[in-house]
């Protein structure tokens, strides 16, 4: 018998010597390192300038392409209401022109100037107001972390490997009857889906979920998004120092102004990260070289 055939039949019989997979790590312990490491891509985000392309499709009722907007942005964050800058570059696979940049410029040097003025007539400190809005984002953070690990039934799927990683796949269901605490717990509630996370530094790398119920939306009119709409998010690890994101894709139907129905998807790609430096809050942020 040829010795190929041999060590198959050794296999197959599960002699002493044959490799056991690894044993899944213990659901409670894993969770309690998972939630150590969450923090919300906000906070992270607002460490690093970028690069975001949105892609839009519109759908018809068979779920076919009828139209597409592309736009793509430099992204320049931040934690101040209404202070992050996202400057259009391109529009439909056409670059915008230095004139068009330049009175996006000049209209968000006008913001950032307006901002510092009225700072200075506050008589505020602008280091220790980041610092305590960097503080209060973290409390909130917290909070929602908190309440995150209590409204969700979690239970363990598997081990699966993704680009070179081993991740552990959790699958989360909302308890019946929980009542929110927060706006973000009650849209959360109405979500189910499955998340992996790094074996060994416990990070989100992937996040699938679906609605299981409608909710509405006020985005200055009214959305209501209807059950099955499904998000995706991906992650990366970029400087070999932190994840960040990759990928959010978003598609389902909704209703706007509870009158039109609107099917849709939509693609928010991210690359290009750069750590920067701000020495004003009325001063663009300046990438660092790579």
């Amino acid at each position: 018998m040829p010795l190929i055939l041999i060590g198959c039949l050794l296999l197959w019989n599960g002699l002493p010597w044959q490799e056991t997979a690894k044993p899944l790590p213990d659901l409670g312990s894993f969770l309690q390192e998972v939630k150590g490491n969450l923090r919300s891509d906000r906070l992270l985000l607002s460490q690093y300038t970028y690069t975001m392309k949105q892609t839009v499709h519109e759908l018809d009722k068979q779920g076919k392409v009828k139209d597409t907007f592309v736009n793509v942005y430099e992204v320049y964050p931040s934690l101040e209401e209404g202070l992050t800058y996202q400057r259009l570059i391109s529009k439909n696979g056409k670059p915008l022109g230095e004139k068009e940049l330049e009175k996006e410029d000049s209209s968000y040097d006008k913001k950032l100037k307006e901002h510092e003025g009225k700072l200075q007539r506050e008589g505020t400190d602008e280091k220790a107001r980041r610092q305590a809005k960097e503080a209060e984002e973290r409390r909130k953070e917290e909070a929602v972390k908190d309440e995150l690990f209590q409204l969700f039934d979690v239970s363990m799927v598997g081990r699966e490997n993704i680009d070179g990683r081993s991740t552990i796949q959790l699958a989360f269901r909302p308890h019946r009857g929980y009542k929110p605490k927060s706006r973000e717990a009650g849209i959360l509630l109405k979500t189910a889906g499955n998340a992996w996370f790094g074996e060994d530094d416990h990070e989100l790398i992937r996040l699938r979920f679906e609605f299981i119920d409608a909710f509405s939306l006020g985005l200055g009119v009214l959305v209501r998004l209807n059950k099955g709409t499904t998000a995706s998010f991906d992650r990366r690890r970029v400087n070999d120092e932190i994840w960040l994101p990759a990928e959010i894709h978003f598609a389902g139907t909704a209703r706007v102004l509870m009158l039109k129905v609107v099917k849709v998807e939509l693609i928010s790609e991210y690359s290009d990260y750069r750590k920067f430096t701000v020495t004003s809050s009325a001063t663009r942020p300046v990438p660092k070289k790579p």
